[in-house]
């Protein structure tokens, strides 16, 4: 793996940010939001988060089973919510940490951006799907299926900011990649990678972090 802006302590070996494979749970739908400027506080508010839910969160030392994240295990919510949000600020960016993938409708990094910020929506599914979105000011800049990204053709287009990031987060080695091609959790390591978020869940433990359910409950 070539991951320049990855220390080997912050990456596993498919390519995925330590400290969201810690947090995860094993069905592999999940966001991540990374924004400038704004508080955790007022991200979470704006991702859809009941206002009534948000405290503050010590994560606990493991998780209670393989299909319960550790946010969702801090917050000790029942299975039916819908979807556990964490979040945390380091360097100016904050990000929020959506356990389930609940919060990628209604344009989040469009919300996030609003009032001249950046921010980015990072996002995977069970089935394999990736997909990023980077917005300015309440505005869509980039928004790209990582299946479809070719760094030769699609960096040279790339704000300074954002192309960085992607040289920053590299290519995993997966052997099926045909020359040009990415592993589809580039991603993820962009988004860390834009937000000097190229840590360890003890470095997340290590922040204030605040932990709230969203309003939608699973059927």
């Amino acid at each position: 793996m070539t991951m320049p802006g990855f220390p080997p302590s912050t990456v596993d070996s498919e390519g995925q940010p330590v400290w969201i494979r810690d947090l995860e749970d094993g069905y592999g739908n999940h966001i991540l939001h990374v924004v400038r400027g704004v508080e955790p506080v007022e991200a979470l508010k704006a991702l859809g988060a009941e206002p009534g839910s948000i405290r503050s969160c010590e994560l606990p030392g493991s998780k209670p089973d393989e299909s319960t994240s550790l946010p969702r295990a801090a917050l000790g919510t029942d299975p039916g919510v819908a979807a556990v949000l964490l979040a945390g600020s380091t360097g100016g960016w904050t990000f929020v940490y959506d356990d389930s993938g609940w919060t990628f409708e209604d344009e989040p990094a469009e919300t996030l951006s609003a009032g001249g910020r950046a921010a980015v929506t990072s996002s995977t599914t069970i089935n394999g799907d990736a997909f990023f979105t980077y917005a300015v000011d309440g505005q869509k800049i980039v928004e790209i299926s990582l299946d479809d990204l070719h760094l030769p053709d699609d960096l040279p287009g790339m704000p300074a900011e954002l192309r960085a990031a992607f040289e920053a987060a590299g290519v995993a080695d997966w052997e099926d990649l045909e020359p040009g091609e990415v592993d589809t959790l580039i991603g993820m390591r962009a988004a860390c990678a834009l937000a000097g978020l190229a840590l360890t869940l003890d470095d997340i433990r290590r922040m204030p972090l605040l932990v709230a359910q969203t309003a939608q409950q699973l059927d």
